[in-house]
This record gives C-alpha cells, structure tokens and sequence, in this order.
C-alpha cells in the first residue's frame, strides 16, 4: 500500500504522535512519501493523508482533485471536522479495512477575467464554499439567478454558496443551517445582510448558480475555501457542481452527528447542567 502524507505546517514532521502512526504503516509494510503543493502526489498512490486541521484538508482537496485519490484527515489542528481522527485510530483502521469511502461535492466556479488580472491558486475547485465579499466599506450588490431563475439582489457584505461539506464551516457562521455530508443540496447565504427579510436558501446541486455584481468599490474578493483573488465588479461568476467529487475516508469509528455534539456542542443547555 503507497500512503503519502501531506502536511501545510512543516513543524508537524517531528510530532511524536505523527511519527508513531508513520512507523505503524511502515512497519505493516506500507511505503509512506511525503508530498507538497509543488512535487504532486506520486502514480499508484493509494491513500493522501491530510495532517492538520481542516484548512490543510481544504489545501489536500486542491492537491489532488480529479485523480480520485482517498483523502484521509488526521487531526493534529484544532477543530476537526473534516480532519476528524485522531492519529492512534488511523493505522489499525485503515489496516483493517475498517473504513468506507464518502463521495463529497465539489463546487466548480467559471468567471471571465480581463487579461493581466491575478489568477487564483490551484484549480477552479472548492470543497466547503465559495465567497464573494467587499473590498471596502461599501455594500456589496449581489445578483443571483438559480437555473435561469433570477432572486432578488442580495445587498450585504457578501454572499456565499456552500456544499453540504461546508454547512459546518462559514455557512454555519452566516446563519446557514447543519446539512448532512450525504445530502445532495447547495446553500446560498449573504454575509451580513442588511435585509430582515433575506434567509439562506437550499437548492439541489445540481443547480446552476448565476452571480452578478453592483459595488462601489474597484475590486471585489472571491474566495475558494482558502484561496482567494480580488476580481472587477463586472465580472460575472458561475457557479456548479464539478463533474467528479472528493474521496474522503471515514473511519468506522467517526460519526457525523457525534462531531457535531462533541465538537460545536450542539444542543448542549447549561441550565439543564445547573445542580446536578
């Protein structure tokens, strides 16, 4: 079995725990190479395991694309959603076959540039959301139509389109509602709307999703998970499901719903804790 690892903070290399699970898969017979942003991912790989939170998961997404190469996030970051299994549990999982493989969506974004203009890192790809935000203090006009469809302007600091990967990550900050990985729907939400009346949408991935913009400023940011570039106000973005999705390993021990409680502490009620 050919196992890379990928890591964004290098200082991780020497992390004991890191060092334990890599001696596991290579004492089980598995050949580990170590892979960045400019190498690429060696033919025959197997497994890429993302080490770190979940923003080097977002980079390992970018890295590998289309090949269809499994990703498998081992968390040594903070949070951990996408990056959800702690390190001692992936060598004998993976070993074992104790695992399955989730096909998660990835947004795809087109948008017309003048020649000259900056590029964005990395491929049109984006697994958890992608944004358009103000540059500067002026509102930001949003125009969106929905397969032809068209919505009513969303006037706000930005707006965003988010997977279901990405419902727990800055859609969930926006007001966005908890979408199920395996749930087959795109959200689109404003950044700080300054409507009372604007609420985030659901539409089915397969939407094609339209994006105008009306701002007062030279430059407007879009953003793609972690990558970002300033475009021109008059540029007009497209924004669909790519024709292939992301692998990502599930550990048999993982569970949605369990992340959620143990991690964003969903449901928890302090007055229900008080005198017991």
């Amino acid at each position: 079995m050919r196992i890379a690892t990928y890591l964004r903070d290098s200082r991780l290399e020497n992390d004991s725990r890191l060092v334990s699970l890599i001696g596991e898969l290579e004492s089980a017979g598995c050949e580990i190479c170590r892979v960045d942003n400019f190498t690429g991912i060696p033919e025959g790989t197997d497994f890429l395991l993302s080490v770190g939170g979940d923003g080097t998961f977002l980079s390992a997404a970018a890295l590998v694309a289309e090949s269809g190469i499994p990703v498998l996030g081992v968390n040594l970051g903070r949070l951990g959603f996408l990056s959800e299994n702690r390190p001692e549990s992936v060598a004998s999982s993976l070993l074992s076959g104790a695992y399955t493989i989730e096909n998660r969506t990835l947004l795809e974004t087109d948008f017309s540039k003048p020649a000259g203009s900056p590029s964005i890192d990395g491929k049109p790809f984006a697994l958890n959301e992608i944004t358009l935000h103000r540059s500067g203090s002026a509102m930001l006009g949003v125009d969106v139509s929905v397969d032809g469809s068209v919505l009513p302007t969303y006037w706000a600091d930005g707006l965003l389109v988010a997977t279901s990967s990405g419902s727990t990550a800055y859609s969930l900050s926006v007001g966005g509602p908890i979408v199920l990985p395996e749930s087959r729907v795109l959200i689109i939400a404003p950044i700080a709307s300054h409507n009372l009346n604007v609420r985030p949408l659901v539409v089915p991935d397969t939407s094609v999703i339209e994006l105008g913009l009306q701002s007062r400023d030279e430059n407007v940011i879009l953003t793609m998970d972690n990558r970002s570039v300033e475009i021109e106000p008059d540029m007009k973005i497209r924004v669909s499901m790519a024709q292939f999705s992301l692998k990502r390993v599930r550990l048999n021990s993982s569970n949605f719903i369990n992340a959620l409680t143990g991690k964003l502490f969903w449901g928890e009620d302090i007055r229900n804790s008080i005198g017991q």
